[in-house]
């Protein structure tokens, strides 16, 4: 055994650790403060451990194809904390290559200086004051929904998570959905505190206090009995899907806006966040945040046909099983979903294909879908078989969708793996709403074949909260630009 080499290796991390480890009070500050979010290429390090970060360089170094070190990048973040910034969205590890690529001709200081001049304005809230948040039902989407909002709180001058609407289960209810938000036994343990508060019938997480409010109808709460007001209300129970089952909830005091997360029906806007932001209009107050699949679908049909165009295609989705299927072999209305789920590939229908167009009208009659639910409890997989305007191949098709994911509108929609090794649970997590596998990609002239993963609850969950954020107001700049 060389232990020279082995020495230079735990030498070298034992040295970038302690760089990330200089690193994350900087971040917190800059987060806590100003409200600035730190990233690298599209990996948040805001709230993240010494680990974290390293992971996230490690990511930078595989798609960009060479290295990319807190070496590097501690310098440029530590000239950030000395300027006195407005909340924006900072990508460090796209700051740092730019000024590596422009050869330093400069200081550090001065080039972060000029590059981040417009937002060296000092620390204003970018809204009058927070937005309240409710959450209609506290089901898988509800309670991954709380635990991003939690995670965004940052200075409390931003989306503030008020209540969630329930059904009261028993005596002990709220202890129950404390539990429920403390423990996934998918996306682990929640990332902080959880108590809980009798006398307010609360739940008090990282110091967020959310009422449960018990009620068995949508038009008779009076939110601001509670201090509720202009509130974002976010339906997960996929109860009311249409114009006027939804806004039953606009009759109840204290609620300004509405979002199913669902796909809706008749003339409600499907919004698939980063594709058709132009549907969130100041005079419509019900909006509906289409599917899952949708949403991870959508943003590459669109990345897709803005270069290549699609003459036609089919779109099939294997889905994790869900909670509308049994668990053993029961009724259900459902074609074969009463069949039992963590038993059985189960084919069934999916809307998706059709929904595209609603995004994408170009697109309208040029696809088909369906779905096979199969039994794995989260992150699905879509297959995108197009037949595409002109020829391509398989590694200027990649390329063209890692720098769509890397540096494009869609940046935060689309991901990109050229891993050998991924399998479903390695996405389990995932912000982003679909992941792009490059190594199986298939391309035969004008016909190529896409795979997609997506967690299919906390990817959409991240979607539904963009969405939300650009109801409130909230459009943080993005740099470097």
């Amino acid at each position: 055994m060389n232990l020279s080499k082995s020495d230079t290796y735990f030498k070298d991390f034992k040295e970038r650790e302690a760089l990330a480890e200089r690193m994350l009070p900087l971040i917190g500050k800059l987060y806590r403060d100003h409200g600035v979010v730190i990233s690298v290429y599209g990996r948040s390090i805001t709230r993240g451990t010494s680990i974290d970060i390293l992971k996230a360089h490690r990511f930078a170094r595989q798609i960009l194809e060479n290295e990319l070190s807190v070496r590097e990048t501690f310098p440029v973040l530590e000239a950030m904390s000395k300027l006195d910034l407005a909340s924006a969205r900072v990508d460090l590890g796209k700051l740092t290559v730019r000024y590596l690529s422009q050869g330093m001709d400069v200081s550090v200081e001065q080039f972060v200086r000029q590059e981040l001049g417009k937002i060296n304005t000092g620390k204003a809230s970018v809204l009058s004051e927070p937005r309240d948040v409710v959450l209609y039902g506290f089901g898988r989407i509800g309670r991954l929904l709380a635990r991003i909002l939690i995670d965004k709180t940052g200075g409390g001058d931003k989306l503030r998570l008020r209540a969630a609407v329930v059904r009261k289960g028993g005596a002990d209810d709220l202890i129950k959905r404390a539990s429920l938000l403390r423990r996934d036994s998918v996306h682990g343990h929640f990332h902080g505190t959880i108590t809980v508060d009798e006398e307010e019938n609360a739940i008090i997480a990282n110091g967020n206090l959310i009422r449960l409010i018990y009620a068995d109808s949508p038009d008779t709460i009076d939110y601001t009995q509670y201090g509720i007001k202009n509130a974002l209300l976010i339906d997960n129970t996929g109860k009311w899907r249409d114009r006027e089952g939804l806004s039953r909830h606009l009759k109840s005091k204290g609620v300004a806006k509405v979002i199913l997360t669902a796909p809706g029906k008749g003339d409600l806007p499907n919004v698939v966040y980063g594709v058709n932001n132009e549907l969130i209009t100041d005079n419509e107050q019900i909006f509906t945040a289409a599917s899952c699949t949708t949403n991870a679908i959508v943003p590459v049909l669109k990345a897709i046909n803005d270069r290549y165009g699609i003459v036609h295609g089919h779109v099939e989705t294997c889905h994790s099983y869900t909670n509308d299927q049994n668990l053993i072999d029961n009724y259900h209305k459902g074609n074969r979903r009463g069949r039992s789920a963590p038993l059985n590939m189960v084919i069934t229908e999916t809307g998706a294909a059709k929904a595209v167009a609603k995004a994408i009208p170009e697109l309208a009659g040029k696809l088909t879908g369906n779905a096979i639910r199969v039994p794995t409890p989260n992150v699905s997989l879509a297959i995108l078989n197009l037949e595409l305007g002109e020829e391509t191949s398989v590694a200027e098709l990649n390329r063209y969708l890692r720098d769509v994911s890397l540096d494009s509108p869609l940046q935060n929609q689309i991901d990109y793996t050229n891993s050998p090794e991924v399998v479903s649970s390695d996405f389990v997590g995932s912000p982003f709403a679909g992941i792009v596998d490059s190594l199986a990609t298939i391309v035969n002239g004008k016909r190529c074949v896409l795979y997609v993963w997506y967690d299919n609850e906390y990817g959409y969950s991240c979607q539904v909260v963009r969405m939300t954020e650009r109801l409130a107001g909230l459009n943080f700049p993005s740099y470097p630009m």
